[in-house]
């Protein structure tokens, strides 16, 4: 629901293809590190409009999808 969304600012971010990014990628592998995924997940809480509190390990591109989607199935 939010691939797409993750894949273009990871893109970004890394500089690499956006059709490089694969759900299955994990950001280990994208050359992402910790300080990048919080930089991450406030440009995608500024393209999405919510709030994502990361409160959970996430390794894979599919794992953050996923784990948003359940955050915004709890707020509704």
């Amino acid at each position: 629901m939010y691939f797409e969304s993750i894949a273009r600012i990871v893109a970004e971010r890394t500089g690499c293809d956006v059709a490089e990014v694969k759900p299955e990628s994990k950001f280990s592998e994208l050359g992402i590190d910790s300080l990048d995924t919080v930089e991450l997940l406030m440009s995608l809480e500024d393209e999405i409009g919510i709030e994502i509190e990361l409160d959970q390990k996430v390794e894979t591109i599919d794992d953050l999808d996923k784990f948003i989607q359940s955050k915004q199935e709890q707020a509704s």
